[in-house]
């Protein structure tokens, strides 16, 4: 049985990935950062489904979190074999002069840094050269990563965009342990995201420059990452899949 880590597990696209890998029987660790009803909630869920469940606190851009996270993982669960890096932030929206340097700072380390802890991580466990099973790794960027988010949080996009880099770079170098490593680039998708970040109206404020005509939802944008994890896309590695309503 697949044994799949999802950072920000516990909201938005990481619950709506989670309840759709519990579907297809893949055991969980949902690690989140603070919200520990919404943690309880997306638990309840899973177990539900009838697989195992595991909630872990951890803080990605933390080195020590990111090892306790896998630890907890193997420890209660068994050989992990997927990583989805979802964790993220936009914390501010506004022009850059306009944003404060510790914000742009926490921006970088929650959507880049935590990325790249994590997936070293896994690239270590994961190996088969190191006894791991191999696995998938799925890393969530964002439409912004091409369109640049003038105005509203081009650091944010800057650091979307070193993820799709990350991310052909990795799957080049792990091929040969039987990780593949790919990458989901959602659009303006419905999460609490924007009303964390200030402005909670922007999926509605934004849907007339959106091709479809509006924004996405969370459940739209989990059967990509689903697929990606998963033996129908045995053959994809270093692909950045864009659901994004046409953006």
């Amino acid at each position: 049985m697949p044994v799949t880590i999802i950072t920000g597990g516990t909201r938005g696209i990481g619950a709506a990935t989670a309840l759709r890998l519990a579907r297809t029987g893949h055991d969980l660790v949902l690690a989140y950062r603070n919200d520990d009803g919404a943690a309880r909630q997306s638990a309840a869920a899973i177990q539900d489904v009838g697989v195992r469940c595991v909630l872990a606190r951890a803080d990605v851009t933390r080195e020590e979190d990111v090892e306790r996270l896998f630890s907890v993982a193997a420890a209660q669960l068994g050989t992990v074999t997927g990583l989805v890096n979802n964790a993220g932030a936009t914390v501010h929206i506004g022009d850059l002069a306009d944003t404060p340097v510790h914000v742009i700072r926490d921006v970088i380390d929650v959507n880049l840094v935590g990325v790249i802890l994590c997936a070293r991580q896994a690239a270590k466990l994961m190996s088969v050269h190191c006894g791991g099973l191999g696995g998938a790794i799925v890393n969530v960027s964002s439409a912004a990563a091409t369109l640049g988010s003038p105005h509203e949080y081009v650091h944010y996009a800057a650091a979307k965009a070193a993820v799709e880099a990350f991310t052909v770079g990795l799957a080049k170098e792990l091929a040969a342990d039987q990780i593949r490593v790919n990458a989901v680039a959602p659009g303006v998708i419905r999460t609490d995201i924007h009303a964390a970040a200030g402005d909670s109206g922007r999926p509605d404020r934004v849907a007339r420059n959106i091709p479809l005509g509006r924004a996405g939802e969370a459940d739209e944008i989990a059967p990509a990452i689903a697929w990606l994890l998963g033996p129908e896309a045995g053959y994809v590695t270093g692909a950045v899949l864009r659901a994004a309503g046409g953006l």
